[in-house]
């Protein structure tokens, strides 16, 4: 997925504000669910609804980015560990690294209760398992 940096997403430095990276990976998980073809919105039309939650969010800061740099985010199913479902995604522009952030979310109601993964969706999502980091899933 590609994103351009505009003026708003920087901070007095003319900076990408570091804060606008969580939003960009935000879209990059997003856009890799609907290339799985599953969106938040069918997850949440079903009979038995489900969505996600973030529980742990870690950013790497590599470089800075920049007004009018075209940035790629490619994000990295890793697969399921217990109830967790856990992400890598890194921020490019070009080939350099800009941003690189590890992901674990699990699954729950839409009133927000935790709930145990979905069966058909995980196994829908282990068809995109990245196993190890040797792709790019939605580069």
């Amino acid at each position: 997925m590609q994103v351009r940096v505009y003026y708003e997403d920087t901070d007095f430095t003319g900076m990408v504000y570091h804060a606008n990276y969580l939003r960009y990976f935000e879209r990059g998980r997003s856009d890799w669910l609907r290339g799985t073809g599953l969106s938040h919105q069918e997850l949440l039309s079903r009979d038995d609804p489900a969505a996600f939650t973030l529980t742990r969010l870690e950013v790497d800061y590599k470089r800075a980015a920049r007004v009018d740099d075209l940035l790629r985010i490619c994000t990295r199913y890793l697969g399921l560990d217990g109830c967790r479902l856990m992400f890598r995604q890194t921020c490019m522009r070009g080939n350099e690294v800009i941003a690189e952030t590890t992901v674990d979310a699990v699954m729950i109601h839409p009133d927000g209760r935790p709930r145990r993964p979905v069966r058909d969706v995980v196994e829908r999502l282990a068809l995109f398992e990245c196993k190890g980091d040797r792709q790019h899933i939605g580069a």
